[in-house]
């Protein structure tokens, strides 16, 4: 007996999804566990096993059609196997409605006659072209007028065709390349040729995309967020850096300043567990480990992979997870696993020259931290003196059901002293 494929959920929050595109064609053998389509997830495409073995007999879901959970998308039976589409959902307990115009077909059936397309239409006479106006060459005819006039407009007379006796420029001439806005091959207004208008353009919404606003929408308004901002000396660190680069070699793993970040905030918050906290209604949750979410920016939306038991881990193998993180997740390999029981999110935009930002709170998470760019600044001293000092900000957003400002205020000045002098971290 055939049996219907549904649309399955291949994440914990996914609630519906879209076949990014059929990798067999009805009438291809299927076999189970066999690759039969990709799946557009709200956290990536992933490509679907089949659970059956047998050839494909109907395609009901369409590529790029977003479909609930369940919802039959195709059929696989044996080759030339008759089946009813009605009867195959009932014998498979499913409750989603048959797909619009499924009956009761036959595998056997002739090939549908294909339409006979309409008779084209004449096509619409095409209006005769102007000929092109002729350009000057060798010496320019042109009235004294309209030479002032070019002068005055920036108007480059060997673009410009001339109305007057023998092809003479005149003064109407310039002023009509002046209207048009320097057509005719001038060099009006300092060389500034006209865009032309772009057309407004839809975009589809992908499932990545409508999740990460059902969340974050959900986070703002649910959390009431607060926020507190800092300013980081980061001259000890970044000279911490530049020994573990020089030590790593050519070959060895290179230490980024956002790896420096995830392996400081990942202590302090072992020192002020109230942070890596989650609201839970009746309960606050203080999380046991540190498992850090790093936002990655795909072409598709943000996701946050998460490095897990980080503040258990030396600094090179955080940037080695880091790495492994983001290039997985820029090719869409990325497993459940890799998303799930994040505890604490880490933002940062300072390789954009973003200097500060505050962000959205990832629930049920309970803070996120913004890092901005690490820039010369001027500083006084202890001494009073005027100093540049390679400073960064960073902007913690709080849920205020979890964290006071106290609390918050206390955890950024662990996190600044880390920071600032690293071996404070080996303590």
């Amino acid at each position: 007996m055939a049996n219907i494929v549904e649309m399955p959920k291949l994440s914990d929050t996914m609630e519906e999804g879209a076949v990014a595109s059929w990798l067999k064609k009805e009438g291809d053998t299927v076999e189970e566990g066999g690759s039969l389509c990709e799946i557009e997830t709200d956290k990536a495409t992933m490509e679907y096993q089949s659970p059956f073995g047998g050839v494909l007999l109907k395609i009901i879901a369409q590529p790029g059609k977003t479909m609930a959970l369940n919802t039959p998308i195709a059929v696989i039976g044996k080759k030339g196997e008759a089946f009813d589409m009605n009867a195959l959902m009932a014998a498979a307990g499913s409750k989603a409605a048959p797909a619009p115009g499924a009956h009761a077909a036959q595998a056997a059936h002739a090939a549908k006659p294909a339409p006979v397309a309409a008779a084209a239409k004449p096509a619409s006479p095409v209006a005769p072209v102007a000929p092109a106006s002729p350009v000057n060459t060798g010496r320019i005819k042109s009235s004294p007028l309209a030479r002032r006039m070019a002068a005055a407009s920036n108007v480059n007379l060997a673009g410009v065709a001339g109305s007057g006796p023998a092809g003479r420029i005149v003064m109407r001439d310039i002023e009509a390349v002046v209207a048009r806005g320097g057509a005719s091959g001038s060099t009006n207004n300092g060389g500034f040729v006209p865009m032309a208008p772009r057309e407004d353009q839809t975009i589809s919404v992908t499932l990545m995309r409508k999740t990460i606003a059902k969340r974050l929408l959900a986070g703002k308004n649910d959390a009431p967020h607060f926020y507190l901002t800092r300013s980081v000396n980061m001259g000890n660190m970044m000279q911490w850096r530049q020994m573990l680069n020089d030590a790593a070699g050519e070959k060895g793993t290179k230490v980024s300043v956002n790896d420096l970040v995830i392996f400081a905030t990942s202590r302090a918050l072992r020192h002020h567990p109230g942070i890596n906290a989650s609201w839970q209604g009746d309960n606050i949750v203080q999380f046991g480990a540190v498992h850090m979410c790093v936002a990655v920016a795909l072409p598709t939306g943000l996701v946050t992979p998460v490095i897990r038991n980080a503040d258990q881990m030396p600094v090179r193998d955080i940037a080695a997870a880091s790495r492994s993180l983001a290039q997985r997740a820029k090719a869409g390999q990325l497993a459940n696993e890799d998303y799930a029981g994040g505890t604490f999110t880490i933002s940062n935009l300072g390789m954009f020259g973003i200097e500060e930002f505050t962000a959205i709170i990832n629930p049920p998470q309970a803070a996120i931290l913004a890092v901005g760019a690490t820039i010369p600044t001027p500083a006084v001293d202890a001494k009073g003196n005027v100093v540049v000092e390679q400073r960064m900000k960073i902007t913690m957003s709080c849920d205020h059901r979890v964290i006071d400002g106290v609390m918050g205020a206390e955890f950024l000045k662990t996190l600044a002293g880390f920071l600032e002098q690293p071996l404070m971290m080996m303590v």
